[in-house]
């Protein structure tokens, strides 16, 4: 992922990138082990898209890191009101806080577009690992399982990052 970065995007847009695939990376095999995405590795990935939106972008500035700032908030605030709706209507966690941050992460970094299509990956990436392996194992599917979003949204992520990058 690290490789595959600097390769899309050559200069400091590749370097971020590779930073960014080192931590997605990171939350994804913490949260695969412990169901749980560290606040310090969404925080460094936050911190990272802020200093790309301001100082590396191609047009860097403070109105880019605004924009960033409103893609984050207007992608972690849907799947904020999600959480606290199921878990009012079912009375248990269905999206952990730790997810809606990494959604934060996405809208930082990703264009508009770009987090749609992230998002969908990522849900559709989790449902069918989800449906293999318990296909795989012979159990049925059952709805109150414990399934590690981060570990799909956070390479979703980068990919949606890579695809920007090499589209541009």
């Amino acid at each position: 992922m690290v490789a595959g970065s600097l390769v899309a995007a050559p200069g400091t847009n590749g370097l971020l990138g590779a930073l960014l695939a080192a931590l997605m990376l990171a939350i994804a095999v913490v949260d695969a082990q412990h169901y749980i995405i560290p606040n310090q590795l969404t925080g460094a990935a936050l911190a990272l898209a802020l200093f790309r939106a301001g100082m590396a972008e191609p047009e860097p500035g403070w109105l880019n890191v605004l924009w960033a700032v409103l893609r984050a908030t207007a992608t972690a605030l849907p799947l904020l009101l999600l959480m606290r709706a199921y878990r009012r209507w079912r009375g248990r966690d269905g999206l952990g806080l730790g997810d809606v941050k990494l959604a934060v992460v996405a809208g930082a970094w990703l264009g508009w577009v770009t987090i749609f299509a992230v998002i969908e990956l990522a849900a559709l990436s989790a449902l069918g690992a989800y449906a293999v392996n318990g296909y795989l194992r012979g159990r049925p599917l059952n709805a109150t399982a414990f399934l590690p979003f981060g570990l799909f949204l956070a390479p979703a992520i980068w990919i949606g990052w890579l695809a920007e990058a090499l589209w541009n």
